[in-house]
């Protein structure tokens, strides 16, 4: 699956929110009693270094080059940890089965573009939908407490592979 890099969305967290981000990290570890470990630092830092929708494999395959000794069930456990103290959250796109993890911190809300040919990740913000989607819900006497817009298609290279033309 690739990620696009449309907007800012998918580009790693600005050194205030990394800052925050491990702050949010730190106090997380020490109120459930955890170990600090540099293994952790490193994997939660090249996370937040990486930006996008980062799978455990491409995590593994990034921070094995600044420490080859980290093994894959670290990096899951680290993000499973990050996900549990809010500083990732993990996402499955097109029913793969695989989880990939965006920053949750610092990162303004958005929508997905899902790719079902090749993965590629589209993300993107719209004020229409989200107001439209504030107007349904009160039409209902619904509160929102969060919500996922996923959008699955064909993305305009695929479709070109395939010789369609664009709507």
């Amino acid at each position: 699956m690739r990620a696009s890099h449309s907007d800012d969305r998918d580009a790693p967290l600005g050194p205030r929110s990394a800052a925050s981000a491990f702050a949010t990290l730190g106090d997380f570890i020490t109120r459930n009693g955890l170990k600090h470990s540099r293994q952790r630092e490193r994997i939660a830092e090249t996370f937040l270094q990486m930006g996008g929708h980062v799978s455990v494999e491409e995590l593994v395959a990034r921070v094995r080059r600044v420490d080859p000794r980290i093994s894959v069930a670290t990096v899951y456990r680290t993000m499973k940890l990050l996900a549990e103290c809010g500083v990732a959250v993990p996402r499955q796109f097109g029913g793969d089965g695989q989880t990939r993890y965006e920053a949750a911190t610092g990162r303004p809300h958005h929508d997905h573009l899902i790719c079902t040919s090749c993965g590629e990740i589209v993300e993107f913000a719209n004020e229409r939908i989200e107001s439209l989607q504030e107007l349904v819900a009160k039409r209902h006497g619904f509160a929102v407490e969060s919500h996922r817009l996923e959008l699955y298609g064909r993305c305009a290279r695929c479709r070109r592979g395939a010789g369609e033309v664009a709507p």
